[in-house]
């Protein structure tokens, strides 16, 4: 496993980095231990979760996968100091949480001490705002018409990015958290939050997570050009695109399964027939290199040079161990060639 400097912090992370949000929904407790206690063995040291996992998201699952972590940090407390452990502050819309009220100065100190109760740990290594208050194109609100930023009074959205920053400034002085970051955020957004914090004498965020994948690149290159300017690490999540590009859903999408309808928040968007199209090609691509579709996938996202750590996701442990794979393996320029022609034909296939 490789390590790599998370932005402009001073912590060495590893180009894996588990994610978790199966935890206390799908996975057990002690399936959540199995995968973090494997992972580690592997080299990996860095962990990404959220206050509002697991997934899919319900008032009866809030917390359940910090309580998890929590558990296991509860149990080897000399192996707390191992692990870069992330975790996100739930954005506007979920009743449940803060009565779906937006992230605010308000409530930023309430959310971490509530994730640090959860996680049994005196400090957390990066706290992140897990998506913004105004309409961001995200979750399939990419394509024109999607997303009316018209609607966003950025003087006050200035104003309010800069009392959370300095209740996240408030927080670092107390040693709750030693950095912030974002997720699901924009090129503005990124750009926003460095600049008002430097002009406020405020830590600048390290990272931010976002999805990218085989079948959602949009963040090349406006997004990656403002995280390398703003020396913020980009750190993809859904790598496989959901699961799609492991090729598991090819042949139908079986009741109970990730992509089952019920289960998804905001839809089954991803499941388009120019998805399965890539995907079947993508895999084909694979196995002639003799490797698994996830396995491709995973290598292909973390063999860009702009990506820090990728953020995988397993609801077993076979999973687990194929995806962690990928981080050993370097795509050779034909097969990249071959996966970067098909994704000229479908750059945005939903």
């Amino acid at each position: 496993m490789k390590y790599v400097q998370l932005g402009s912090s001073d912590l060495q992370v590893s180009e894996c980095c588990l994610g978790t949000m199966t935890w206390g929904g799908k996975n057990s407790l002690e399936e959540g231990h199995e995968q973090i206690d494997y992972a580690q063995s592997k080299g990996v040291n860095f962990m990404d979760t959220a206050e509002m996992y697991a997934v899919p998201p319900t008032a009866k699952t809030y917390g359940a996968t910090e309580e998890i972590i929590g558990h296991w940090v509860a149990k080897n407390p000399e192996k707390r100091k191992d692990w870069v452990i992330m975790t996100k502050m739930a954005g506007p819309g979920l009743k449940y949480v803060r009565n779906g009220a937006p992230i605010t100065a308000e409530h930023v100190q309430e959310a971490i001490d509530n994730s640090l109760k959860r996680l049994q740990t005196d400090y957390i290594d990066v706290y992140q705002l897990h998506w913004p208050n105004r309409p961001s194109p995200f979750f399939n609100r990419h394509w024109p018409g999607k997303t009316d930023f018209s609607r966003t009074n950025f003087e006050e959205e200035e104003a309010n990015m800069t009392g959370v920053l300095q209740e996240l400034q408030k927080a670092m002085d107390a040693g709750k958290i030693r950095h912030w970051g974002l997720s699901n955020e924009s090129a503005w957004g990124i750009s926003a939050y460095s600049r008002l914090a430097k002009q406020n004498n405020i830590a600048e965020p390290i990272s931010t997570q976002n999805e990218f994948s085989l079948i959602n690149s949009h963040d090349w290159p406006f997004v990656i050009e403002s995280c390398e300017y703003h020396n913020v690490a980009y750190l993809p999540w859904s790598p496989l695109g959901g699961g799609v590009l492991s090729g598991k859903y090819l042949n139908g999408v079986p009741k109970g399964s990730r992509w089952w309808k019920e289960d998804l928040r905001h839809g089954n968007f991803r499941n388009t027939p120019n998805v399965s199209s890539a995907t079947s090609k993508y895999v084909d691509i694979a196995k002639k290199y003799e490797l698994t579709g996830a396995q491709l996938a995973n290598a292909w996202c973390q063999h860009h040079p702009w990506v820090t750590s990728t953020i995988i996701g397993a609801s077993s442990m076979d999973q687990l161990k194929e995806n962690l794979v990928a981080f050993e393996i370097e795509l050779s320029k034909e097969c990249l060639d071959e996966v970067n022609a098909v994704h000229r034909d479908y750059p945005v296939p939903y």
